[in-house]
């Protein structure tokens, strides 16, 4: 039988933070590159939110969603997150399933949190 070992969640929440961050980032480059460029003023974001076809705008709002993730985790807290959660289980569920050794990391994390009692024992 293998011993388990089990892991405070603010540990798991130190190394889930790197890995979670870089699996966002690479999923928000992949949709800016193939989104036409986005402008930096709102006259300007607004015409080219408006310009944009159905699947381009779920995308944009996709992209939004993933920089707002994004710079939660690092501490930037974004609007609609717990500003005392630092891993929110959007991030964990946008990061899911791109790496098998993350995706785990995150179930091990989610167990923890859940049931906080036996992390620490």
């Amino acid at each position: 039988m293998t011993p388990t070992v089990e892991v405070a969640p603010e540990t798991l929440v130190a190394a889930l933070r790197m890995p979670v961050w870089n699996i966002l980032t690479q999923r928000a480059d992949g949709i800016r590159r193939d989104l036409p460029l986005r402008p930096e003023t709102t006259p300007e974001r607004l015409a080219w939110l408006h310009s944009l076809n159905p699947e381009q705008a779920r995308r944009a709002a996709l992209l939004d969603h993933l920089d707002a993730l994004r710079g939660h985790v690092t501490g930037c807290p974004a609007l609609g997150y717990a500003v005392d959660d630092p891993m929110p289980d959007a991030a964990l569920q946008e990061a899911e399933g791109f790496n098998p050794r993350l995706t785990t990391l995150i179930a091990v994390y989610r167990a923890a949190r859940h049931h906080p009692e036996k992390a620490a024992q």
